[in-house]
Parts: C-alpha cells; sequence; structure tokens
C-alpha cells in the first residue's frame, strides 16, 4: 500500500493529509478536519485538476491585455496544451467580466472566461 502526503488546498487552515492507495483507488483519508479535504485528498490523487489563469491579447482596447481564467477546474494533464491555445487568442474591446473567450479550452468541455473589463478606446 502507498501513502500519500498532502496539503489541503481547500481552505486557509492547510489540513495535512494522509492519502492510502492500494492498486490505485484510495483507501483512506486521513487527517482532514472537514469532509471537504476528505474529498480533495481523493480528487488529486485519482484525477488531479487545476483552474488556469493567463491573459490574452486585446485590440482596440484601454489595455493591451485582459486576464482570463477557466471556469472550471480542467484534468491537469491539459494545463499546458489549453495555455498553448491562448497564445494565439486576441479578442477585441470591449470586454466584459464573464464573457467567454474560448470554448471547450484543450477540448475539456470548459469555457475561458474573462476575468477583468476592457473598454473600448
Amino acid at each position: 500500500m502507498e501513502e500519500r502526503k498532502l496539503i489541503c488546498i481547500n481552505c486557509p487552515l492547510g489540513c495535512p493529509l494522509t492519502v492510502s492507495i492500494d492498486q490505485g483507488s484510495v483507501v483512506s483519508v486521513s487527517g482532514n478536519t472537514c469532509p471537504r479535504g476528505e474529498a480533495y485528498g481523493r480528487k488529486e490523487c485519482t484525477g488531479p485538476t487545476r483552474i488556469v489563469t493567463s491573459t490574452v491579447r486585446v485590440t482596440g482596447g484601454k489595455l493591451p491585455v485582459v486576464s482570463v481564467k477557466t471556469a472550471s477546474d480542467i484534468p491537469k494533464d491539459k494545463m499546458e496544451e489549453c495555455i498553448g491555445q491562448l497564445k494565439n487568442v486576441s479578442v477585441s474591446a470591449p470586454v466584459h467580466i464573464g464573457d467567454v473567450i474560448l470554448e471547450n479550452a484543450a477540448s475539456t468541455g470548459v469555457s475561458i472566461v474573462a476575468t477583468r473589463n476592457c473598454e473600448a478606446v
């Protein structure tokens, strides 16, 4: 049986987790002070995901770039592909928080959305 040590990132407590894994399946999670910690430990050891943040170019705007993020978490192994797709994206101003910048990023079914407003010049 394998044991992995993690720090839970679901809240500021940062509980030290110990996840026991047997033949690729999580057997137990200990060290968590709430149910979210257990869920995080299981997910991190079986299918880790992340929120991707970046910027994209803006044409005709008061700012040269606008910040963006994935609308939800995506598989960790798709992060590089997602960021690579964003290198070629340019949007026209105005841009508003929540605007969909790119649909189905890295074939994950998750959209990239703006996290900042950018008015047109």
